[in-house]
């Protein structure tokens, strides 16, 4: 049985929290994990670089002059790329999407989320702990917790005190549960749940 310490609003580890095992020890698969992330570290590009190919550019519907005959050599539109004014014969990308099915997204989520587990870098926080934001306290709960950083701290949207405690520390990040991707998963050395948030997070990967 997958289990994961819950930590109070000071970092001490008071009980353990019992797991689903068919999302939180379930065996690394290593090619969806890499399949996945390099999906949406592509879906991340901007891709706002664009030239016009040959089929963008207006124009040039008609053959500029008949085919035999005139001694030229034939063309077929004033727009092909070595025209002046013709489109680009190689035209930058400007869509870098690689399509992942979702069950591979969910096998690979719940793979990086047991590697946590098995590391002892997972834990779930009681975010009833914190009554008000307090940078100072959230500091306080990682260096008792002792985990090595970067950290990623996944909560409620609701959940104001906590997400206000933790955005402001150096090289943590904090998200919700329907915006996490397993890049962010993989980045993080430790991994903070809220209790809140953790029936969600299970419901992602399953």
């Amino acid at each position: 049985m997958a289990k994961a310490p819950v930590l109070s609003g000071e970092g001490a580890a008071g009980r353990e929290l019992e797991l689903e095992d068919g999302v939180f020890a379930v065996d690394v698969k290593p090619h969806l994990v890499h399949e996945t992330v390099r999906a949406e570290q592509a879906a991340r590009r901007a891709g706002t670089r664009a030239v016009k190919s040959r089929g963008l550019v207006s124009g040039g519907r008609s053959k500029p002059w008949r085919q035999k005959g005139t001694g030229r050599a034939r063309a077929g539109s004033t727009r092909a790329a070595q025209w002046t004014g013709g489109g680009a014969a190689f035209a930058v990308r400007t869509s870098f999407d690689v399509k992942v099915n979702k069950k591979v997204r969910r096998a690979a989520l719940r793979a990086v989320l047991s590697a946590h587990v098995s590391a002892g870098t997972l834990a779930v926080l009681a975010g009833d702990d914190f009554d008000e934001p307090s940078t100072r306290q959230a500091a306080g709960l990682l260096a008792e917790w002792g985990k090595e950083a970067p950290v990623v701290v996944v909560c409620m949207e609701d959940e104001e005190a906590v997400l206000k405690s933790f955005r402001n520390l150096d090289r943590v990040a904090v998200t919700v549960p329907s915006e996490l991707e397993v890049a962010d998963v993989v980045w993080a050395r430790s991994l903070l749940v809220t209790e809140a948030a953790l029936p969600l997070v299970q419901g992602r990967a399953s």
